[in-house]
This record gives C-alpha cells, structure tokens and sequence, in this order.
C-alpha cells in the first residue's frame, strides 16, 4: 500500500487551465453537453465511451488523412479489435505538417559534434531521401533497417521510408553481429542504413567490420546506405569502398532522380515499426505497429500528457534500439523542437546532459530511473549548478522510479517540474501509466493512467483492485496494440504473449497496484516476482530501499530455488574500495527490514563487480536466475555486457544455507 499522503509537486488552478488537457476536456464536455470535472472523470468517460474518445482526439490532434470514414471501431476484440477501418493515411505527413524556419531536429554528439535542422530543411531532406529509396525499388511493404545512431540522419531515413508506405525497424550499433542478425536477419530489409562508427564514453567504435558481415549473412539487403558519423564523407567513401552493395549517404541521395515528396497513404492499421523483444530468453520477437495507432496515441500522450506544444524543446535520453526513439521523434506532429544525444550521459562528466539542457534550453527531459539514481549516487546538484530556467517536466522510465528518486528530483535538480514516471513499453509503443500536468505528483507513483485505455489490477481472480497488488491489464481494445509478430501467421505468438492469462484481456506482465488517489506503482516485472513462502514480492519494493545504502552503487535481486521454497538472494556492486562485511550486510538486512517485512529481507548478500544489463539497459534478472539455476540463457546477443554473467556461475555461498 502506499501512504503518500502529501505530493511534492501540485499545479495551480491557472496552470491546470492552460493545459491542453484541460483544453480538451472543456471541449469534450461542450461538444458531448457533459460536465466532466476532472481527470478522473475524463479517463473514465474515455473509457466508457472509447469510440467518442478517439474521434474526438482524432479531431484535436489534427490527424491528417485522406480519408478518416465514419466508423470508428468494427469489430471490438483482442487481439484484432479494427480501429478506424475506413480510414487512410501516412504517418510521415503527420510528423512533416510543418514546413517553415523553426529548428525542428538539434543534434548532440558525446565529442562535442553539433548539427540543427528546420522543419524546412527536414522536409527536403526526405524528400531527397524517398527518391533515393523509391529509385532502389523500396515500395509499400518492403522493410528499411537503421544500424544507426541517434542523429538526424537516422529520423530522415525513418521518414522518407514510411513517406513511401515501406516498413521502418532499426536497432543501435553497439548491437553485436549475433543480434542484428537475429533482429534484421527476421525481417529481411531490402535496405540497410548504417553508420561507419560512433562515439561513446570517450572512445571511437568502428563499425565497419560488423557491416561486412552483416551484408554477407542478410541477403535481402540490396543496398547498404553508409552514413559517417566518425569519419568525414570522403573517409567514409573511401574505408567503405571494398564492402559489397555499398553506397555512401550522400551518393545514394544524389544518383536518384528528382521526385517531390508524395505521402503513400495506407491502412490505419498498415504496418509502420517493426520492434524486438529483449530477446534474453530466446530470439527476439518481431512485434509490428500500425501507421494510425501510434500516431494517434503518441499525439495524445504527447499533447496531452505532457502538454507538448511549439515553443517546447523535448529531449529523451535513447538509442535507436529503444521504443522511446520512435516516441520522441513523433514529437515532431507537435511541431517541438526535439534534442538527439547520442553517447554517454556521463561522459565527460556527470553533469554533461544538464550542460546540454541549459544551452539547449530543454523544457522536456526525459530519461531513466537508473540514470536518476546513478546521478544521485554521484552527488551531482544540478538545482546548485545550473538554471535550467526552461525546464518543467522530467519524464522517467526504463524501471520503476523510487520514492527516493523522486524526492531527489525535486530536491536537488527543480522544484517546479512535473515529474512524470511513465510506463508502458515496446510491445504497445507507448504507455499505460504516465504524466499528466493537472495532476499532483506523488513520490514513488505514475500520475494516472492514460486517457482511451481500460487499465486496471486484477487479483489472481481476474477481478479489478485498488490498493492491492495485482496484474497490470487492459481490460478493452486500443488502437496502440500491435498488428501482431512477425512470421507469426497463426497468431499463436501474440496470443501466447499477452492473452494467455485471461482471454480477449491484454496482460501486460507488470506486478503493479493502483493506489487510493488513482496513481499507479509498479512494482516490477511479473515473471521476476519473488515467492519466498508463496508471498509474492515485486523486486522493486527491494530495490528501492538498497538504493539508500549509501556503499551500494547497484544490485539485482533473484528468487533461488531452496528446501521446496523460493530464498530472496541479492548481488551487489560497491563503491570502488568497498568490500562486502558482515556489518555492510547487517547495514543492507537492516534497511530493507526496517521499511519492509522480514520475507523481503534477502537470505544471502553477495558482492559483485557488474551486473548483466540489455543494451537499453535494463536489468536481466531472468537471465541471472537461469545462470544460478544452471540453466541457459539462450541469447546473450541481447546484452550490453553478456560477460557479466559468468560472475553468477556455480557461486559457492549459493550451495549452502
């Protein structure tokens, strides 16, 4: 339960009004004759009345469409619910609607590179880059990958292929060879961006090699498309010159014949994305988003949500491996400003991502809750160091946000943001529980739940909880659920991913709780739950109180298997010259009791030098728990340091009590 009884941050009632969340409840209320006076009673009208939602945020968010048709919603379950089935239109029209001399793109590179574009500027690029595309062949349906970084380079490309009605999907270049081939090797592209190298933490990564060898294992990819980013243009064409079925950017663009820039229009739910699972217990899923369902849902979790509007300048720490890559670049239907990083957020210093939001005067950043915490760890203040004048909201997402993380934001970086934890995920895309900026902010807890989706806990009963733990589903169809998977013809995959537990329900595999004043806690991944005694604990109630050992720098909980019960083992990492006591052990068993209950309190406290991460970073604590187990982690690829795990292998203090 959460006893948050005062939030840290509240909107005056003049802020609230400003908002165009409450700008389009004052026009649902007058175009529906409705009296709806707060959020509340906007989800839940939004909710009960999914097919007047929509069209009425269709009709906000300006969607434009050759065609939107009269119906909303055919047929109504999941999977396969048909939203707008008459409706066409092109999800690169939307993002390219402005067309003037505001900075659209703002490009940062970890080495000090700095590159902006205009919404002009933007709009010819791509129109150059689908003549280069439509010349090779590229059509409706074909798929474009990005082995990129996140550059203005990458968004071009991911527009001028949906401008022709083609397929983006892309993954970051410190993908190993393994796992872009289990990724692209799937969805066999017909072209292949990709950069020739990229910095990161102070160091150059050629990427050349893995090209090599990614042409020669994908034979669908008729074109490699070889974007500099370490070398200049001329470096780059001359290094690049002995791979087979490669092209510079710059020669591929100028070979094509002029073509104005046409909108292919499709299907609302015509595929746009092709994302990937993790892929740490096996070969990554191929999970496939519609043109009109993503658009229409980041518009309105943008707009909405976080009140995006023109003047804004929006950042989000990302790789283009990430889903939050693909949510920050549809910032541009908003006509923002948006901010591309590419590198380290700690290199060269701590602080080197709030020099950035300074000088780039970002209203909007979004990051992670592991980076919140590390910076904490760090003792950096930039409330101290900085003026941040523009900024009003922080989103955060990747893993639950702690209680302490939120304190720390408003402490010591502002104090008048709204603090957005948000969560969701790549298989919708978007998000379930997010910000919203008429609401109080609430330590440790999601503001709300999104506006069109039935999210509610259920009990092991299947029935709806407040103030209990419980399953996160989603009780009712949403444009923003996948098409389905890739090479999935019978949909046995899709189903099995999320309508196992309760047919025609979506269960998103979070451990969660929405609490009195309707905010959400999370509490971790379901199939991570720890069941010491059959009481099931989410890894985040631990987590969240390890962070306050002040020694602790990072940890991972598991469930061991033990005497026919599951015991709660916690690995750690040190500060530098720490080393692992029984009073340091006491200092952890003591903090997590103290704030818990004894079945949290772990039952063996072993020091490590890392812990395994996806490259999104994320921790892999199903991967950890097979390795302790003895079982396999089928694919390793999917891990930034997949070495990591061999610290967890045949550990002696896990064979005795």
């Amino acid at each position: 339960m959460s006893n948050n009884a005062q939030p840290l941050w509240q909107p005056s009632p003049e802020a609230i009004a400003a908002t165009q969340m409450d700008q389009f409840r004052r026009l649902v209320n007058e175009r529906f004759g409705l009296d709806l006076a707060d959020y509340g009673e906007l989800h839940q009208w939004s909710v009960d009345r999914r097919e007047d939602f929509w069209r009425t945020l269709w009709d906000f968010g300006e969607v434009i469409a050759s065609e939107r048709g009269d119906k909303v919603l055919g047929r109504d379950v999941m999977p396969g619910a048909e939203w707008f089935p008459e409706a066409k239109l092109n999800f690169a029209e939307n993002l390219l609607r402005y067309r003037d001399d505001r900075i659209a793109l703002v490009e940062r590179l970890e080495n000090g590179g700095r590159r902006e574009l205009s919404y002009a500027d933007l709009y010819h690029r791509v129109e150059r880059l689908a003549a280069a595309l439509a010349a090779q062949g590229v059509a409706q349906g074909d798929r474009v990958a990005g082995f990129m970084p996140n550059i203005i380079d990458t968004v071009v490309a991911m527009l001028a292929t949906s401008s022709l009605g083609a397929i983006w999907t892309s993954c970051s270049p410190d993908f190993g060879i393994n796992g872009v081939f289990d990724r692209f090797g799937q969805v066999a592209p017909k072209v292949l961006f990709a950069c020739e190298g990229y910095f990161y933490n102070g160091k150059t990564i050629d990427s050349l090699p893995r090209l090599r060898e990614i042409v020669a294992r994908i034979d669908s990819i008729e074109k490699l498309v070889v974007v500099p980013v370490a070398r200049s243009a001329d470096e780059t064409a001359a290094a690049a010159a002995d791979i087979d079925r490669a092209v510079t950017l710059d020669h591929f663009a100028a070979a094509a014949p002029e073509r104005a820039l046409t909108f292919v229009q499709t299907d609302f739910n015509h595929p746009l994305y092709i994302m990937y699972s993790s892929g740490t217990t096996g070969v990554p899923k191929c999970i496939v988003h519609g043109v009109g369902g993503t658009l229409l849902q980041h518009l309105k979790e943008h707009r909405l949500h976080c009140d995006l509007k023109r003047d804004d300048t929006m950042f989000y720490f990302t790789t283009c491996g990430w889903m939050m890559w693909n949510w920050l670049v549809s910032g541009l239907a908003c006509g923002a400003t948006l901010v591309l990083f590419d590198g380290s957020p700690f290199y060269p210093a701590a602080e080197s991502l709030w020099d950035m939001a300074d000088e780039e005067n970002i209203s909007v950043f979004g990051t992670s809750a592991k980076y919140i915490a590390a910076l904490e760890k760090s003792g950096r203040k930039p409330r101290e160091s900085h003026k941040l004048e523009k900024l009003r909201a922080v989103l955060s997402t990747g893993s639950p946000l702690a209680h302490e993380g939120f304190r720390y934001v408003y402490r010591d970086i502002k104090a008048d943001v709204c603090l957005s934890s948000i969560s969701g995920g790549t298989d919708i895309i978007s998000c379930f529980a997010l910000g919203n900026p008429t609401l109080p902010v609430y330590a440790g807890e999601l503001q709300c739940r999104g506006l069109g989706l039935a999210v509610e806990v259920w009990n092991d009963d299947g029935q709806a909880v407040i103030g209990e733990k419980g399953e996160l589903v989603c009780a009712k169809s949403f444009p923003c659920m996948p098409i389905g998977f890739w090479n999935d013809e019978d949909g046995s995959k899709y189903r099995g991913a999320y309508f196992e537990s309760w047919p025609g329900v979506w269960a998103h595999g979070d451990y969660a709780e929405i609490t009195a004043h309707d905010g959400v806690i999370i509490y971790g991944r379901s199939d991570a739950v720890l069941n010491p005694g059959g009481v099931r604990i989410g890894t985040a109630e631990i987590y969240r109180q390890v962070d306050k050992v002040e020694e602790v720098l990072d940890s991972i909980c598991i469930g061991q298997d033990w005497d026919d019960d599951v015991r709660v083992v916690l690995f750690v990492v040190l500060r530098e010259g720490i080393e692992l006591d029984d009073a340091l052990i006491q200092k952890i068993r003591s903090t997590i009791r103290a704030n818990t209950t004894p079945r949290h309190v772990p039952a063996k406290v072993i020091q490590v030098a890392d812990i395994p991460r996806t490259i999104s970073g994320k921790i892999v604590e199903l991967a950890v728990r097979n390795v302790v187990h003895g079982k396999p982690v089928k694919n390793q690829e999917a891990l930034a340091n997949p070495e990591a795990l061999k610290l967890y292998e045949k550990l002696p203090e896990l064979a005795e009590d």
